[in-house]
């Protein structure tokens, strides 16, 4: 089962940061400056955590990570917009 999740972020180094940025843009939709919104499996959610873990400096960075529940359920509830509307792209298969 998928869960949503809020992923933030501040990298203290701009090298770090733009690597933290590319590598979560692979896991969800980039919100704003320092957040995305990833929907991820229990095995995605571990890869994500593995590869950001090989690029921040524990000393100097953070990573937060907010568990919305399952993608099909609570996840889609739990977000409220102020302004602009939130609107969760949708992501299909693309066959090459």
């Amino acid at each position: 089962m998928r869960s949503g999740y809020i992923v933030s972020y501040d990298i203290s180094d701009p090298k770090r940061l733009r690597r933290v940025f590319k590598t979560l843009y692979g896991f969800g939709d980039h919100l704003q400056l320092s957040v995305f919104r990833c929907e991820l499996s229990r095995a995605e959610l571990v890869r994500l955590k593995a590869k950001v873990d090989k690029i921040i400096k524990h000393d100097e960075d953070q990573i937060l990570i907010f568990d919305l529940g399952p993608a099909p359920g609570r996840s889609d509830d739990c977000t409220d917009a102020l302004g602009r509307p939130y609107l969760p792209s949708q992501r299909t298969a693309v066959v090459v």
